[in-house]
């Protein structure tokens, strides 16, 4: 099983590791930097090096179990099995995705209607909502959504049982993916405190420590997708 590092802290830059396997999607570590894609993120990018070579990740995906595989660039020399390797992440996309990744779960406050699906991007990202009508005021969301960015809320993780999630079927706001269960806990994200809290819900995903590393957000184009589904897409205002 590979170490998620990422999950102990999720602005790790570089790290070491160890090649413990070439797997069908790329190479496996003890440990990884690299978030895999899930749950609407997309994989991370970077760099391995070692002593003789170096390989470019191009992206990352689950393997079997719960092994993380590093996909290489078409054509790269793999480390050597028992290597011991240095990951270098691609610090600007991780943070951009960690901004939009926040960002979404600030919009899912703003629109308080069940999420049928989504996607994060560096460039865009979006929501999809069970939404019949068009919105009134689209500015006015955007709005609200620059304001609770503003107010700087702290972002922070907690652990519960698959049996307490199941319990409180109003943590899930997602129709379309349902949180990783089996393994007896479920990482919840919460947005604001115990006193004020603004948002928690299951996610496995990484994320800035406060709102205010988003930076303002625009409300892109609105979309019909269905009669009862309205996509909204969001774009970072500043690099």
């Amino acid at each position: 099983m590979t170490e998620a590092l990422f999950r102990q802290n999720a602005y790790l830059c570089d790290a070491r590791g160890k090649v413990v396997s070439h797997a069908e999607r790329g190479v496996v570590l003890d440990q990884a930097l690299f978030y895999p894609t899930g749950g609407g993120q997309p994989g991370d990018r970077g760099r391995l090096s070692w002593d003789g070579g170096t390989m470019d990740v191009v992206n990352t995906l689950k393997s079997d179990g719960d092994d993380i595989a590093l996909v290489p660039a078409d054509g790269a020399t793999l480390p050597p099995i028992g290597a011991e390797v240095k990951q270098t992440l691609d610090w600007d996309l991780r943070l951009r995705h960690m901004r939009m990744h926040t960002a979404l779960h600030l919009l899912s406050v703003i629109i308080p209607l069940p999420v049928t699906g989504g996607q994060i991007g560096a460039e865009k990202s979006r929501l999809d909502f069970a939404m019949e009508d068009p919105p009134e005021d689209k500015q006015s969301l955007e709005d609200a959504l620059n304001a609770l960015i503003a107010r700087d809320f702290e972002v922070t993780e907690r652990w519960i049982t698959d049996a307490e999630l199941e319990a409180n079927p109003g943590l899930v706001k997602t129709m379309s993916v349902q949180p990783p269960k089996g393994a007896g806990h479920v990482r919840l994200v919460r947005i604001g405190t115990a006193d004020e809290q603004v948002d928690l819900q299951p996610c496995g995903g990484t994320h800035v420590r406060r709102t205010s590393e988003i930076g303002s957000v625009l409300l892109g184009k609105v979309e019909k997708k269905s009669r009862l589904n309205r996509r909204f897409n969001i774009h970072l205002a500043s690099p």
